[in-house]
Order: C-alpha cells, then structure tokens, then sequence
C-alpha cells in the first residue's frame, strides 16, 4: 500500500499515560500508522524548557514509550525515539533560530502561558521552544502534523519558519506541514474543567488498575445543576457523558435518554463508565504488563528508531547547510 506521506508528532516525556493523552494523542497515532509513513518523538529536550528536578526524566520517557507500544504503535514499520538521540535537530534549530524574529516568539500565545506559569523560570529554552519545535517537524520532511487547538499556532509558525528559510535561501530545501486536526481538540479532567493533567491530578491513568480507575471515575464532576438522584441530567454539558462517547458507543442512546429522565442517577453513569474503561484498556495493560518485563527491550527499540531518524536527519541537515552556505 502506498502511503499518504509522511506524519511527524512529538510529545513530552511525562511518565505513565492518561485518557488526555490516549484520546488527544495515541489513538490517533496508532490510527494514523495505517497510512502515512510515521516518526512519533518523545521531546525531552522541550522537557528540559519546565523541568527543575531532573532525576525522573530517563524513567519518565521509558514509561511513555512502554504506553505509545502498548497501544499499539508498531516499532518495525513507524520510527519511534528520543529527541536527544538525533543530534542533528539541534544543529537544525541553530540554524533556523537565525530566520526567526525574537518578537514572534514572545508573542506567541503559549510563550505567554508559561511566562504567567512559571515566572521565575523564563529560560532561553522556553523562549525559543517553537523554533526547536519547527526543527523536530522539517527535519524528516514532514508532510502531516496531527494536532490539538492548543498547538496550531505552533504549526502555523513552523509554516512561517518554512517560507521565510525557503524566500531567503532561493531553495526550495524544507517542506511546509499541513496540519491535521485531531478528533479530540481538549480531554477535561475529573473536576470537569480544566483539561487532564498530571499537575493538576485530575487524570485517569491508561494503565491504573481496575479498582484506581473505578475510584477517579466517582470523583468526575457531572451536571452542576443535577444536585439530586431525580433531577434530570443534561448530557451535553457532562464530562462524564463525553468520555461514554468513546467508551460506551453501543449504550450511549440509552444513556442519554435515560439521564435526562433521571432513569439513571450520575452515580450508575459514572460506574457503566468505570466499567467500560477497563475494558477498553484490558488488552493494553495486558500487553503493557509483558513488556514491562523486558526494559533493556524498550531502549532497543528506541535506539533502533533514532538510528533510523538519524539517516533522514542527516539528509536534511546537508541540505539545509547547503542552502545557507556552511561548508
């Protein structure tokens, strides 16, 4: 079969995976392997940009690529790796830094988010993140970047990036992405507000046990108006209902139906959801627990992929050193 393209997405190292990161994130990487040739990173250099303690970063990024094989990323066919493994993008993003106004970094909208988060740790990492970042994408000549609302404006400047490098060097050397909107543009939490993290620990982990998954599902903020067992619900406003979406296809008419009649209390919605959830993922904390056996197998596979990366990186940063006049 002939692929579409290729597919580049990265993400940062933050340990065991959770429903945001399966729904917003996985899913879609392991759909996508179907048809476009794919390079999936785990970036830790970007995690360096928030990162003050440092000792959990190998065991973080072990943790997520066990999650990523689980699921079903297929190392034989999809390039999988760590980002400082292909030194190349740094070099890269060297370069491209030289093409990149200092004011479009400040303004872009996430620059300002961690400014306000973590004021008195403004590096000049963070500040030149989105040009590392537009480094990880054109340096395998990445065709598709699948993508969630809260990183667009990133793809859109690594399309600048592009322009601007191809304008001023007369050569057509990078190749401008196209990004790809992902299903599920923001995963809400269990408070049902702000969206599933870590940080905040309103999060569901892919490989929590059944009775850890059962205890976080009836913490899940439903309908606020719904404040008693007969009041009728209203679906479209509850988190809960969101996730039956995905994990409960076959029984949501009946849940919508009966929520609003109040046929159904939150705690038997929230406990169908429980349930539905470990079986989603009964196969992949399987398969997770076998390869759990074998660490030096993981670190295999992602040396195997940045071996891989590494021959396309090369060709590109010739390219790239070509059209800027470096010998």
């Amino acid at each position: 079969m002939t692929k579409k393209g290729r597919v580049f997405s990265g993400a940062r190292p933050t340990g065991r995976q959770h429903l945001g990161n399966y729904l917003g994130a996985i899913k879609n990487y392991v759909a996508l392997q179907d048809d476009y040739e794919c390079v999936y990173c785990i970036v830790d250099l970007h995690a360096l940009t928030t990162m003050e303690e440092f000792e959990d970063l190998k065991t973080n990024t072990a943790e997520m690529a066990l999650d990523w094989l689980a699921a079903g990323i297929r190392p034989a066919e999809s390039i999988m790796f760590v980002q400082s493994h292909v030194p190349q993008v740094t070099e890269l993003h060297t370069i491209l830094s030289m093409f990149t106004p200092l004011g479009k970094l400040t303004d872009l909208p996430t620059f300002k988010e961690k400014v306000a988060q973590q004021p008195h740790n403004i590096n000049y990492g963070l500040v030149g993140y989105p040009v590392l970042m537009s480094a990880d994408i054109v340096l395998y000549k990445t065709n598709v970047v699948p993508v969630g609302v809260d990183q667009a404006s990133h793809i859109e400047f690594t399309r600048e990036i592009v322009r601007t490098f191809n304008f001023r060097t007369k050569k057509q050397v990078l190749i401008e992405p196209q990004m790809k909107n992902t299903e599920y543009p923001k995963v809400l939490g269990t408070d049902g507000v702000q969206k599933m993290g870590k940080s905040l620990n309103n999060h569901i982990e892919m490989a929590a046990t059944p009775s850890e998954t059962e205890a976080k599902v009836k913490t899940m903020v439903t309908d606020p108006q719904r404040q008693r067992r007969n009041d009728p619900g209203r679906p479209e406003v509850c988190n809960v209902f969101t996730l039956h979406k995905t994990f409960s296809p076959d029984e949501l008419p009946t849940i919508d139906s009966q929520c609003r009649t109040a046929g159904i209390g939150c705690v038997d919605c929230k406990t169908i959801l429980a349930k539905n959830i470990n079986t989603h993922f009964e196969p992949f904390r399987a398969k997770r627990d076998e390869l759990a056996k074998d660490p030096k197998r993981i670190w295999d596979i992602l040396e195997d992929g940045a071996k891989r990366a590494r021959k396309i990186a090369e060709v590109t940063l010739a390219e790239v050193k070509e059209a800027v006049g470096l010998p």
